[in-house]
């Protein structure tokens, strides 16, 4: 069971704790110790709690619920998504990796709106031209066409890392017509 670190719903954490408690038939008693736990130091706000201020796990979750509950409202939303806008440097690369970290976080979240998102984060390029002339309908699709964009990106950076090793001669246009007409 990941710690709870005082940043996510609250009551997503409670619910985990209790399922796991329910499965190996703890008492209250043994429910009220394990669950300080299963936070991290910054969410440990009980040990300012006065001492037999707890008479049982329902109280404990009452008490953890009231602390934590503003939590609750920064859980993050498909508007979030806005927010999030690929940087004057980043590659197509890390920006997809982060978008889609973000997109994670976000529950029952729609594929029109995690598209509508990407799209909107996205700076001026090729690839945003691209999306623009087609709008993809599915994130597979979504996927697909940033790979090849992300595959042009690489082998530029690589051509211009290249540039300082060997590189061959401009082709003489003269001498290639002069081949054909032969």
């Amino acid at each position: 069971m990941t710690p709870y670190d005082g940043t996510s719903d609250p009551s997503h954490h409670l619910n985990n704790f209790r399922s796991r408690m329910y499965l190996t038939d703890a008492s209250d008693v043994i429910r009220c110790k394990a669950f300080p736990t299963t936070l991290t130091k910054t969410a440990k706000w009980f040990d300012s709690l006065p001492p037999r201020s707890i008479a049982s796990f329902d109280d404990l979750a009452k008490k953890f619920l009231a602390r934590f509950s503003i939590q609750k409202d920064k859980a993050k939303h498909a508007p979030n998504l806005l927010g999030i806008k690929q940087g004057d440097w980043e590659s197509l690369r890390n920006y997809m990796e982060r978008f889609n970290k973000v997109c994670l976080d976000i529950q029952s979240l729609l594929i029109e709106a995690s598209i509508m998102g990407l799209i909107n984060g996205l700076r001026e390029g090729p690839f945003s031209h691209s999306i623009s002339k087609k709008y993809p309908t599915t994130l597979n699709e979504v996927q697909e066409r940033a790979e090849k964009y992300i595959n042009m990106e690489e082998n530029t950076r690589l051509g211009e890392n290249s540039k300082s090793g060997f590189c061959y001669p401009p082709r003489d246009k003269a001498k290639e017509f002069g081949k054909k007409e032969d």
